[in-house]
């Protein structure tokens, strides 16, 4: 298929993030198939995290193909950068056609982001995950690839006014060794395997991430395990059931 918007919209993001001067890092870039179809499964604590995630891709040459609710591709603006890049849009009513939908290019040999998690994570870890990433690979006969991002939290997410033109923000993404699926293994086992290995990633990020809260008022970006004032996970859950 012709990449006409993809390419400029990610020299876009790279130049804007120069200019801001975000420090990105990106690792684990080997594990990244440059053949071939695969699932990044990513974790999610911002609103811009699509936009990292797939330059984790980048050094490897790959457009990844993100699943995202229909609502975006509806929206004026976002909507034909969605579809000029071929992302797949996903209707809750009518899940079963985006999901095959994802197995049909990840056959075809394209990467296809998820975020397992389904919603922004408010405590900042890893939370409880669906079990598609797992079967859409098992079921295309692909890899899943662990990926987790720390500090786009920090330019927006859910609760908070929007930064995005803070400038000097780390941001750090790692791409974890791939694993592979198979048609007779345990979705849910699986997926809880996913899960762990997203959540050490996560951790490895968080440790040893350069920067920290410029006072107290700053601790809102840190999970409450690392003396932060983000909601714990428990709370964060109450959050999301009320809303």
């Amino acid at each position: 298929m012709a990449e006409i918007v993809y390419p400029p919209v990610v020299l876009a993001a790279k130049t804007m993030f120069r200019v801001l001067d975000n420090r990105l890092r990106v690792t684990g870039t080997e594990h990244i198939p440059r053949t071939g179809g695969a699932v990044i499964a990513c974790n999610h604590v911002s609103y811009l995290d699509f936009i990292f995630c797939g330059l984790g891709a980048q050094p490897s040459r790959r457009l990844v193909r993100f699943m995202a609710k229909k609502q975006i591709f509806d929206h004026g603006i976002a909507g034909p950068l969605m579809r000029g890049m071929h992302h797949i849009p996903v209707d809750r009513s009518a899940g079963r056609a985006s999901y095959d939908e994802a197995v049909a290019r990840l056959r075809a040999g394209e990467v296809v982001g998820v975020f397992p998690e389904a919603t922004i994570s408010r405590s900042f870890t890893v939370k409880p995950i669906k079990s598609g990433a797992v079967r859409m690979a098992a079921d295309a006969g692909v890899p899943v690839l662990p990926m987790s991002l720390w500090g786009t939290q920090r330019l927006w997410t859910k609760g908070r006014p929007r930064t995005l033109t803070k400038r000097h923000v780390p941001i750090h993404i790692h791409a974890g060794e791939p694993f592979h699926p198979g048609p007779d293994d345990d979705p849910e086992v699986l997926s809880e395997q996913l899960r762990a290995r997203m959540s050490a990633i996560l951790d490895d990020l968080q440790t040893g991430y350069p920067d920290g809260p410029a006072g107290e008022d700053d601790r809102w970006w840190l999970p409450a395990h690392l003396g932060g004032t983000a909601p714990t996970p428990e709370e964060a859950a109450a959050l999301d059931d009320e809303r």
